[in-house]
């Protein structure tokens, strides 16, 4: 749910910002919480990221090493203190205990939108306040980077 959303909403996200290719997984995690939910939601969550990959040369390339792919560093946390879709909203107990988490197009939307910039992610609901946690998290994790694929006769 939210994959479509995503797809559509990375095009004005990267024309509105005009910010260039990022870095690593790392800059990836900060320009999402600090500029794409800014920009569409107008919140900022918190981020930690996880442990960082070995220090690497400088360069500015579009694809890392494939061994980096996996390596601590690959994933962050998106910590929400406030989430507007989960406002004035209260779930039944059988919503709960069938396993319903509210705010889940926030993880398609995330999903779709990296997705088009050829990076494969695997985006969940660590907690949700509207399930009784004390916080909104979602944890992004990259799965592999993708190739460009250029269409059939577009040589």
């Amino acid at each position: 749910m939210g994959y479509n959303i995503g797809t559509r909403l990375i095009e004005d996200f990267l024309a509105r910002s005009a910010l260039g290719r990022c870095a690593d997984f790392r800059e990836v995690g900060e320009v999402v919480a600090k500029v794409g939910f800014k920009s569409f939601l107008n919140i900022t969550p918190n981020v930690t990221h996880g442990a960082q990959p070995p220090a690497s040369s400088p360069t500015r390339t579009s694809m890392p090493p494939p061994a980096q792919v996996n390596a601590p560093g690959s994933s962050f946390t998106l910590q929400f203190d406030e989430n507007p879709l989960a406002e004035f909203v209260e779930l039944p107990e059988e919503a709960l205990e069938g396993g319903l988490w509210f705010s889940n197009v926030l993880c398609g939307v995330i999903r779709g939108a990296l997705e088009m910039v050829q990076m494969q992610v695997q985006a969940t609901f660590v907690s949700d306040v509207l399930r009784g946690d004390e916080s909104t998290e979602i944890r992004v994790t990259l799965v592999k980077y993708l190739e460009e694929e250029v269409p059939v006769g577009d040589d």
